[in-house]
């Protein structure tokens, strides 16, 4: 029997090494695929979008559709006998997680920072006998944003944080404050959050953003879509922040896609005051 803990802390036994795998989630999803498990995945939800070249075949392939991070179809995943679900705390629902772990091994994730991420993703290398692609992708991505922070703290700071307001929804409008994987990234690129005072995703209100008094606004390119269309709304709001729609996956998939963020987070660190943002 194989025994492994999961980050909620809980007991996952396997009789072996899973052949059959069903994710939950998308960043997780992604990882999956990079780490050669692809033959063993039977089942991801319609939001996995990546790797986009194996995920547009989906039709023709094994793997099947089992709804959405929270809505899960139970007969698809009963049908597809898998013998490991993998999930996570914050993007799938508590309910169809419990119905989930009566029937089948499920491992939780449960991120906040990126050292829960590389975490994650050595667990998920231990379960699924891929240990030495998960430490070469951690090793990757530990390099990547050691070398952006060492290059961050080389270069001319302004002398106060810059606060920013990260945006994932528009009506109600929703940002990502502390206690969040979004928030620890804004920290690491070296931003203060203009609404520490909140936690999690709590909806604000146009007085709530005056008040908040930001330098910057992002606009996340997901979960909801927006688009450069909306920064004349923001702007209207708040005319003397800098507005920026930005790659929503760079900033919460906890995943292998964390090999490509400390590229992006160059582009949008804060710089000296006065000095012009690379806007991309």
């Amino acid at each position: 029997m194989l025994n492994f803990t999961d980050q909620l802390n809980e007991i996952i036994s396997l009789e072996n090494y899973p052949k059959r795998i069903i994710s939950l989630v998308p960043s997780q999803t992604e990882l999956l695929f990079d780490l050669g498990l692809s033959e063993n995945i039977v089942g991801i939800t319609k939001f996995c979008i990546h790797p986009k070249e194996q995920i547009k075949n989906i039709n023709n392939h094994h793997i099947k559709i089992i709804g959405g991070t929270k809505n899960f179809n139970f007969e698809q995943i009963k049908a597809l006998s898998p013998d490991l679900i993998i999930g996570n705390k914050e993007e799938n629902y508590e309910t169809g997680i419990l119905e989930l772990k009566n029937h089948y091994p499920v491992f939780m994730s449960d991120i906040y920072d990126l050292n829960d991420a590389l975490q994650m993703i050595k667990s998920v290398g231990n379960i699924t006998n891929t240990t030495i692609k998960a430490e070469n992708i951690c090793n990757e991505i530990t390099k990547e944003f050691a070398d952006f922070l060492a290059t961050k703290s080389s270069e001319k700071s302004p002398k106060s944080k810059e606060k920013v307001a990260y945006f994932i929804w528009n009506n109600p409008m929703m940002v990502a404050t502390t206690n969040t994987f979004i928030d620890n990234m804004l920290q690491l690129i070296g931003f203060e959050n203009a609404f520490s005072d909140l936690v999690r995703y709590p909806c604000v209100s146009e007085e709530a953003i005056i008040k908040a008094n930001p330098d910057v606004i992002f606009l996340s390119s997901e979960p909801f879509p927006f688009k450069e269309k909306h920064i004349s709304y923001f702007k209207g709001i708040y005319p003397h922040a800098h507005i920026q729609v930005v790659d929503g996956e760079l900033f919460s998939w906890y995943g292998s896609r964390l090999k490509y963020a400390a590229k992006y987070f160059r582009e949008i660190a804060p710089s000296p005051k006065g000095e012009q943002y690379i806007c991309t």
